[in-house]
C-alpha cells in the first residue's frame, strides 16, 4: 500500500529509488565478562581492521570528489586506528579487567579524549584530535556491534538518500551518479544543502518531519522536488505516473538545452541577463553548459572556507583570473568576503554571539578588519585586467559604510596605479539585504554602480525569521507584498538613477516570482547554473507591459498565498513546466 507525505520542494526533479538512511546508529552495548580474551582480542583485531577498510576507501573517494586537502582529516583516522599504543591499552584492559571489546576501546578512548581536551583550551590541533578519537572510537564499535555507519561518500548504487538534516560538508562529497534525490526530516529552501542540492541538480524535498521516521533503508522512494510530494513503496499505478513525469522533465530539459547560445528576450523584445551564482573556479563548467550571461554572485567565502590558512593575495587573484577570463567580458560579479553567521574559518575564531546573523559579519569584519579586506581588493584590482568585473559589498546597512569601503578601494586603486599595475575599469555596489538599505535605496543609488537583490536574507530580517529555523519556516514568504514592495522600491529606486538593479537570492530563478520581478524591470537575475535555461525559457514566454499590471495586482494584495494564486491564475499556462 502506498505511503505518502508532504515537505518543501528545495530542488527540481523527480526520483525514484530505494532509500539510504543517513542517521546516527546506535552503538549502545551492554558491559559483560568474558572467559576467552584470546577471542575477544581477535575480535578487536578484526573490527580494527574493517575500520582500517572504510577509511582507506572514505579517504580516496573524498580525494577524488574534494581534493586532496579535505581528504587529509581521514589520513588523521587512519593514524588513530593504527596507533600501537591505543590498541594494545584496549587488550590489556581486555585481559586485566576480563571486560568485552566494547567497553575496553570506551574505556581507552574516553582516557584519550578527555586528555586532550584538558590540554586544548584554545589549541584547535588539540581539539581536533579528541574530535579524530571519537570518530574513530564509533566507527571501531559500530564494526564490533555489526552496525552499519552510513556514508554518502560510500554510495555505490542508485538511492534517495534519507536523513534529519544534509550538511553542506554531506552534500559536498554526494555522488550524481548513485545519489538520485535527497529526503530530510529538517531544511528549507534556502538552506546551504538546498542550494548545493539545485547546483548538483540532484531532486531535493526537505522540511518533512517525519522521513526517517516513516522510510526505511531499502523502501522504493519516489520524490517530487516540483511539489514537495513523497511517496513510498508506491502502488504499479503511481509508480507509472511519476515515472512520466520524469520522463516529461527529461525530454523539457533537451528543449531548454537548445536556449544554450541564445539571448534572454521577453515576449515584447525586452532584453534581460540571466546569469550564475558560483562559489568557485570549478563552477564554470555548468555555468558555460548551461549558456549564462553572466556571473551574477561569486561567493568569495569558499575559497576562505576550504582554506586551511587566509588566502594570500596571490592565491586570490588566481581564483578571480580564472573566472573572468573564462566569461571572456561577459560580466562577473563578485562578492567580498561575506564571513560570519554560519560561515565560520577553522584557522580564524570569530567572537562568539547570542545572535552572529546580527552580529559580526560581512562588511563589519571588512572593515574592521581592513588588512584581510585590502589584501582581497587589491586581488580583485589585479584580476579586472582579464575581464568585465563588479564588485559588491555584502551586509551593507548605512550609506557610511559604503563610503568606507569604497574609500579603501580607491586607495588599493591608487597604490597598484602607482605600480604599474594594469588593471580594469570596475563597477562597485552593494547588496540589498538589509531593509534599512532597501527604505534607503533613493540615496544609495546616488552612491553606488548597482544593486544586487539578496532576497535569501532580505526575506529573513523582513520577517524576522531565522531561515534555517524550522519552527518559523512558514514565514519564507518570498511573495509576500511586504517583500515585493522593498523589491520594487529598490528596483525603482535604481532606474531613477539610472542603474543596474540584479537579484542573486533564490527568487531569481523561482518562476512565480520571474513574471513579477519582470514586471519591476528587474535587470538580472542570477541563480544555480541548471536553473538558467529553464527561467530563459519563461521570460521569453513573457510580456513586459502586461506584466506591470499583474505587479500592481499583487502589490495591493495581503499575503503571500494570494500573490501566488494570482500569477497561477493569470499564467499558469506559462509558468508550469
Amino acid at each position: 500500500m502506498t505511503k505518502s507525505f508532504q515537505g518543501i520542494a528545495a530542488s527540481n526533479g523527480i526520483a525514484i529509488a530505494k532509500a539510504y538512511l543517513l542517521v546516527a546508529p546506535d552503538l549502545s552495548f551492554d558491559v559483560h565478562s568474558i572467559t576467552d580474551v584470546e577471542a575477544e582480542q581477535a575480535r578487536f583485531d578484526a573490527a580494527l581492521a574493517a575500520s582500517t577498510a572504510d577509511l582507506e576507501h572514505i579517504k580516496a573517494k573524498a580525494s577524488k570528489n574534494l581534493g586532496e586537502s579535505e581528504a587529509q582529516v581521514f589520513e588523521a583516522h587512519l593514524m588513530v586506528v593504527a596507533d600501537p599504543e591505543m590498541s594494545a591499552a584496549v587488550k590489556k584492559r581486555i585481559v586485566d579487567e576480563s571486560v568485552n571489546a566494547e567497553q575496553a576501546l570506551t574505556e581507552v578512548t574516553d582516557a584519550y579524549t578527555s586528555m586532550f581536551e584538558a590540554m586544548a583550551g584554545t589549541n584547535d590541533y588539540m581539539k581536533e584530535r579528541a574530535a579524530d578519537i571519537r570518530d574513530v572510537t564509533q566507527r571501531i564499535l559500530s564494526h564490533l556491534l555489526g552496525v552499519n555507519i552510513p556514508n554518502p561518500a560510500l554510495i555505490d548504487e542508485d538511492v534517495v538518500l534519507v536523513t534529519q538534516d544534509l550538511t553542506p560538508s554531506d552534500t559536498a562529497q554526494l555522488d550524481r551518479q548513485f545519489v538520485k534525490g535527497i529526503l530530510s526530516d529538517l531544511g528549507g529552501r534556502t538552506a546551504h544543502a538546498s542550494i548545493m542540492a539545485r547546483t548538483l541538480e540532484i531532486p531535493a524535498v526537505v522540511g518533512t518531519d517525519v522521513a526517517t521516521s516513516q522510510v526505511k533503508d531499502g523502501d522504493l522512494v519516489v520524490l517530487d522536488g516540483f511539489t514537495g510530494h513523497v511517496e513510498f513503496n508506491p502502488d504499479a499505478q503511481t509508480l507509472a505516473a511519476y515515472q512520466k513525469k520524469a520522463e516529461d522533465f527529461a525530454a523539457q530539459k533537451v528543449e531548454w538545452a537548445k536556449l544554450k547560445t541564445e539571448h534572454s528576450v521577453s515576449a515584447d523584445g525586452k532584453n534581460f541577463v540571466v546569469g550564475a551564482n558560483i562559489g568557485a573556479p570549478k563552477d564554470m563548467e555548468a555555468v558555460l553548459d548551461n549558456g549564462a550571461e553572466g556571473v551574477g554572485l561569486y561567493r568569495t567565502e569558499f575559497l576562505y572556507m576550504e582554506s586551511d590558512h587566509m588566502p594570500t593575495e596571490d592565491e586570490q587573484f588566481e581564483a578571480y583570473k580564472a573566472v573572468l577570463e573564462k566569461m571572456v567580458g561577459k560580466p562577473v560579479t563578485v562578492r567580498t568576503m561575506d564571513i560570519g553567521g554560519d560561515k565560520h574559518l577553522s584557522y580564524w575564531k570569530l567572537p562568539e554571539e547570542e545572535n552572529p546573523f546580527l552580529g559580526y559579519r560581512a562588511i563589519r569584519i571588512s572593515l574592521d578588519q581592513d588588512e584581510i579586506f585590502r589584501t582581497q581588493l587589491r586581488a580583485l584590482i589585479r584580476a579586472s585586467a582579464f575581464g568585465n568585473l563588479w564588485i559588491m559589498f555584502p551586509m551593507v546597512a548605512t550609506i557610511t559604510e559604503f563610503q568606507q569601503a569604497k574609500a579603501i578601494y580607491e586607495e588599493e586603486r591608487a597604490k597598484l596605479a602607482d605600480q604599474g599595475v594594469p588593471m580594469g575599469d570596475i563597477k562597485l555596489g552593494i547588496m540589498i539585504e538589509i531593509p534599512a538599505a532597501a527604505v534607503m535605496a533613493d540615496q544609495f543609488a546616488k552612491e553606488v554602480d548597482f544593486f544586487s537583490i539578496g532576497t535569501n536574507d532580505l526575506i529573513g530580517y523582513t520577517m524576522a525569521a531565522d531561515r534555517g529555523n524550522d519552527r518559523v519556516s512558514y514565514l519564507y514568504q518570498p511573495y509576500n507584498p511586504a517583500i515585493l514592495r522593498l523589491i520594487n522600491t529598490v528596483i525603482q529606486a535604481a532606474h531613477v538613477e539610472g542603474k543596474f538593479v540584479a537579484m542573486c537570492g533564490e527568487m531569481a530563478g523561482d518562476s512565480i516570482a520571474i513574471p513579477l520581478l519582470v514586471g519591476m524591470g528587474l535587470d538580472e537575475f542570477s541563480m544555480s547554473a541548471p536553473s538558467i535555461l529553464q527561467t530563459r525559457s519563461l521570460i521569453k514566454k513573457l510580456e513586459t507591459e502586461s506584466l506591470k499590471h499583474l505587479v500592481q495586482k499583487a502589490l495591493a494584495l495581503q499575503t503571500n498565498d494570494q500573490v501566488k494564486e494570482l500569477v497561477e491564475a493569470e499564467l499558469g499556462d506559462k509558468i508550469n513546466m
